[in-house]
C-alpha cells in the first residue's frame, strides 16, 4: 500500500456526473479522491491504498459483485472497508429493502439518499475516514502483537480502541449466559467506565447487560467466524460501540478477542444531521423568511465590524495627533513657566500669564484623554490598594459629585493587588464619578464597590480567563438606552450640552482598562441609572504605598554639559533654554547623526537628552550608539506619547509636555 494514497476516496459512480460532484466536493472539505470507472478500477485502488469509497447504487446494478466481495472476505483482520452507497429510492434498510443485498456484500456501508446536502456527505466521508483511521492505527498495533509478547503489551496498552479479551460461560444447554475478562487495555475502560474488569464477570459488574451481546460473542467463540457489527449497549448508559469481534487461541478455551470503539458521537451526529435535513426540507416553504434573516443577520456582523474598524482608526489617528499635539504644547508650557517664574509683567499681565498655563494645563489633559483612548497613555502600572485609593478618594468624590449625591463606598476584605496606574485610576474614578453626579440632576444615590472576581472561559464580558479585581460605580440617574450604549466609549460622543463636556471622559477611561489587560462593561436603563464597570487584573505582587508627590523634595543637580537632540526646532529650543537656567552648558543637534558627531569630538558631554521619534535615526538607537562612544555619559528619552516598541524598560523617561520641575527631577533621577 503507497502511505500517501492510503486516506483518498475513491468514487466509483459511472453515470451522470456524480462522479465529478461528489469529487468537487470532497476536494472543497480538503480530501483527496480518485474517480474510478468499474469496480476492478476500484479494487486495483483499494490495494494501492485508500480511506473509503463513496459508490452509487447503479454502479452495483446487475454487476458481477464476487471478485468484490471476495476481496472483502479476504481482507485482513484489522480491516473492515467502509463504504457510503449513495441511493435513489431510501437511506438504508427501513425505506430501501433492496439494500439488503448491499449490506451483506459490502459490509461496512452507510446509506444515503439522494439528493442530500453537501454537508451530509462531507460528514458521512469524514466519519469513514475516522474509522479507517482506527483501522489503520489497529492494524499497526496488530503487527507488533504478531511481533511477540512484549510488542503486544505496548500494543495492548498504548491503542486508542477499547480491546478486551472474554471467555466465554455457557449453561448446560449450551446457551451463552456470562463472560470472563481475561484482559482489557486502558482505553476499555475509558469508552466502557467498566475500571478494575479482569478477573470479573460481566453479569457480576452489569446485571442488566443484555442478551443479545452473548449471543453474538457465544457464537463467535463456537463457530470462529469474526464479526463486524454496530450496537447499543443499554446498561452501560446507552452508548453505541462499532465493535470487531474474532476468536483467538485454542477453540476449546472459547475465548473472544474483541476490538471496539465508542460512536456514540457518530451516531448522535447522524440522527442530528436526519432531522437538520428535515428542517431543511420543511423550511423550503419559508426561504424567504430564512434568507431575509440572514440578509439581517449579515448586515449586524458588518455593523459590528464597521464599528470596530472605526475605533480603531479613530484610534490611530488620535495617537498621532496627540504626539503632535504634545510636541506643539513643549515649547508653550515650558515658555509659559518661564514667564510665571519670572514674574514678569504688571498684575494684570501675570493674571493673563497664569490663565494661558491653565489653558495649556487643561490641553495636556485634553491629550493624555485622547492618548488613553489610543491605549498610547504613558503608565506607571504596579500592584496597588484598588480599595485604599477608592477610600483615600472618599472625600474628593463627596465634595466633587456635591450634597445632593449621596456617596455609599463597599470594599471587600481581603483583597488582592491590582495591577494599575494609581494617577491614572484616580483621573478615570473621577471621571466617573462627574458623569454619575451629571446624570443625576435632581441628585440621588452614588454606590462605589470593589470586589474580586474571577472571570471563566467563554465569558460574555470579552475579558480573558483569570481574575480581576472589580471596580463598579453605580447611579441612579437617568440611565441609556441601548445605542446610547453602543456609543458610550467613541471618541467626543457626549449627551451633554455644548460646552459642557470633551466626550473623551468615559473613551479614556475605556482605553485606560483596555491598556492594562482589563476592560470596560456598561449596564444601564433608562430611567433606573447606570452602572459602569472597570475590570482591572490582579497582580502577583504585594500592593505598594502610592508614592506621593515630590515637588517640595529639594531637587540637586549635578551640573555639567548637555546635548539636546530634537527634530523640531521649537521644542528644542524650549529644551536648551530650560537646561541652562538650571545650569547646564548646551549643545544642540537636530538629528541622530549630529548628535554623534558632536559626541565623538566634544569629549566633556555629560548628559544626553534626546527626542524619540525622529527621521531616521531613534532616541533609543542614538542613545545605544552614544552609550557605546562614551559609556559614562546620562541620558534622558523624551516622547510624545508612550511608544514602547523598542524601547528598554529601565530606560529614564520625559513624556511631554514638561515644565522646568519635571526636567529637573528627571535629570536629578539620572
Amino acid at each position: 500500500m503507497i502511505p500517501h494514497l492510503s486516506e483518498r476516496a475513491l468514487i466509483l459512480a459511472p453515470t451522470g456526473r456524480d462522479a465529478d460532484i461528489a469529487a468537487a466536493m470532497l476536494a472543497e472539505a480538503g480530501l483527496r479522491s480518485l474517480i474510478c470507472r468499474d469496480i476492478p478500477a476500484l479494487l486495483s485502488g483499494i490495494d494501492d491504498g485508500a480511506g473509503f469509497a463513496v459508490v452509487t447504487e447503479e454502479a452495483l446494478h446487475n454487476r458481477d459483485l464476487h471478485p468484490l466481495a471476495q476481496w472483502l472476505s479476504n481482507q485482513p483482520e484489522w480491516s473492515d472497508f467502509p463504504f457510503v452507497l449513495l441511493t435513489r429510492r431510501g437511506g438504508g434498510l427501513e425505506r430501501n429493502p433492496a439494500a439488503s443485498r448491499y449490506l451483506e456484500t459490502l459490509g461496512n456501508v452507510t446509506f444515503l439518499e439522494r439528493p442530500f446536502h453537501p454537508t451530509t456527505l462531507i460528514s458521512l466521508a469524514q466519519s469513514a475516514l475516522r474509522g479507517r483511521r482506527r483501522q489503520y492505527e489497529a492494524r499497526s498495533r496488530l503487527e507488533e502483537l504478531h511481533r511477540g509478547a512484549e510488542k503486544y503489551r505496548s500494543l495492548f496498552e498504548s491503542i486508542e480502541a477499547g480491546f478486551c479479551i472474554i471467555e466465554m460461560i455457557f449453561d448446560e444447554g449450551g446457551r451463552p449466559i456470562d463472560y470472563l475478562f481475561l484482559e482489557a487495555n486502558p482505553a476499555f475502560a475509558q469508552q466502557t467506565g467498566l475500571n478494575d474488569a479482569v478477573g470479573k464477570t460481566i453479569r457480576s459488574i452489569v446485571p442488566a447487560h443484555e442478551q443479545h451481546w452473548f449471543d453474538i460473542y457465544g457464537r463467535v467463540a463456537m463457530t470462529g467466524e469474526a464479526i463486524r457489527f454496530e450496537d447499543q449497549a443499554a446498561a452501560l448508559g446507552g452508548y453505541w460501540y462499532e465493535v470487531y469481534a474474532f476468536r483467538v487461541g485454542d477453540p476449546a478455551a472459547r475465548q473472544v478477542a474483541v476490538l471496539f470503539n465508542d460512536i456514540t458521537g457518530r451516531r448522535r451526529m447522524e440522527a442530528a444531521l436526519r432531522q437538520s435535513e428535515d428542517r431543511l426540507r420543511r423550511l423550503n416553504e419559508t426561504l424567504e423568511e430564512r434568507v431575509q434573516q440572514r440578509s439581517r443577520e449579515l448586515e449586524l456582523a458588518q455593523e459590528a465590524l464597521r464599528q470596530s474598524q472605526k475605533l480603531e482608526s479613530m484610534g490611530q489617528l488620535t495617537g498621532g495627533v496627540a504626539h503632535d499635539f504634545n510636541n506643539l504644547l513643549t515649547p508653550i508650557v515650558g515658555s509659559l513657566d518661564l514667564l510665571h517664574r519670572r514674574g514678569l509683567g504688571t498684575e494684570r499681565e501675570r493674571r493673563l500669564i497664569e490663565g494661558a498655563m491653565q489653558s495649556a494645563d487643561r490641553a495636556k489633559t485634553l491629550v493624555q484623554r485622547l492618548l488613553a483612548f489610543a491605549r498610547r497613555q504613558p503608565l506607571q502600572a504596579t500592584a496597588i490598594d484598588i480599595g485604599s485609593l477608592v477610600e483615600d478618594m472618599r472625600e474628593l468624590i463627596v465634595s466633587t459629585v456635591g450634597p445632593r449625591v449621596q456617596v455609599e463606598l463597599t470594599i471587600a476584605d481581603g483583597l488582592p493587588a491590582g495591577r494599575a496606574d494609581a494617577n491614572q485610576m484616580e483621573m478615570a474614578l473621577l471621571n466617573l464619578a462627574v458623569n454619575a453626579r451629571d446624570a443625576m440632576p435632581d441628585g440621588g444615590s452614588l454606590k462605589i464597590c470593589v470586589a474580586c472576581e474571577m472571570v471563566r472561559q467563554n465569558d460574555d464580558r470579552q475579558l480573558k480567563p483569570g481574575q480581576y479585581i472589580r471596580l463598579s460605580i453605580a447611579d441612579t440617574g437617568i440611565g441609556m438606552d441601548k445605542e446610547t450604549i453602543r456609543q458610550a466609549i467613541e471618541p467626543f460622543f457626549t449627551t451633554k450640552g455644548v460646552g459642557q463636556g470633551t466626550g473623551l471622559g468615559l473613551s479614556m477611561v475605556h482605553g485606560l482598562a483596555a491598556q492594562l489587560g482589563g476592560g470596560l462593561t456598561i449596564e444601564s436603563t433608562v430611567g433606573e441609572g447606570t452602572t459602569i464597570t472597570l475590570w482591572l487584573p490582579t497582580s502577583e505582587s504585594e500592593a505598594g504605598q502610592i508614592a506621593a508627590g515630590t515637588d517640595a523634595v529639594p531637587i540637586t543637580l549635578d551640573h555639567g554639559t548637555a546635548l539636546v537632540v530634537d527634530d523640531e526646532d521649537l521644542v528644542r529650543a524650549s529644551t536648551v533654554h530650560m537646561l541652562r537656567e538650571l545650569g547646564y552648558n548646551v549643545l544642540e543637534a537636530s538629528s541622530a547623526e549630529r548628535a554623534l558627531a558632536i559626541i565623538r569630538v566634544e569629549p566633556k558631554v555629560d548628559v544626553l537628552v534626546t527626542d524619540h521619534l525622529m527621521p531616521g535615526t531613534t532616541g533609543t538607537d542614538l542613545i545605544e550608539q552614544a552609550k557605546r562612544l562614551k559609556p559614562e555619559i546620562r541620558t534622558l528619552l523624551i516622547s510624545g506619547y508612550a511608544e514602547n516598541a523598542g524601547i528598554p524598560a529601565d530606560l529614564p523617561r520625559l513624556t511631554k509636555p514638561f515644565k522646568q520641575i519635571d526636567l529637573a527631577k528627571s535629570l536629578a533621577a539620572l
